[in-house]
């Protein structure tokens, strides 16, 4: 898998900490679990950047899933999440080749942070954190861009 791709969830609330002080918190919103593979782009992640902010997952006054996370004025907690990439295909192990180096991935990372259209929270790039979060619904998304396509 080539581009890069975005585990979205919606919330009721969102707390990110790293080394036991919390780096991100929201309310209402989406959790983003965002993984860049080696052949990632800018442009890949400038799009899921814009997709996520635009996907509809949230109710309206029928109750249909048909409301932005900006319509419903929530935020985003991004999170950079390398092990998306993971091949467990072959033994139990898995692989992370398919991931991009630490530096490109954090470049793209910020680039998906940069095109949301709402606020935005943050894990720290390449931390060991810890979330904690009250899922609503759930609703889970996966997105993904392969390639600018």
């Amino acid at each position: 898998m080539a581009g890069v791709q975005v585990v979205v969830q919606r919330v009721r609330s969102a707390a990110v900490s790293a080394e036991g002080r919390v780096t991100g918190r929201i309310g209402r919103g989406l959790v983003a679990l965002v993984g860049v593979g080696r052949a990632s782009t800018a442009e890949d992640a400038r799009w899921l950047g814009r997709k996520t902010s635009r996907l509809r997952v949230f109710a309206d006054e029928a109750g249909r899933m048909n409301r932005s996370v900006a319509d419903a004025g929530g935020d985003v907690l991004a999170i950079s999440q390398f092990t998306l990439y993971g091949d467990a295909s072959r033994g139990n192990r898995p692989s992370f080749v398919a991931a991009a180096e630490p530096a490109s991935a954090e470049r793209l990372y910020e680039a998906y942070c940069a095109a949301l259209e709402v606020p935005c929270a943050r894990g720290v790039f390449g931390a060991h954190m810890v979330i904690d979060m009250v899922a609503d619904g759930p609703v889970t998304i996966r997105l993904r861009r392969e390639g600018g396509a």
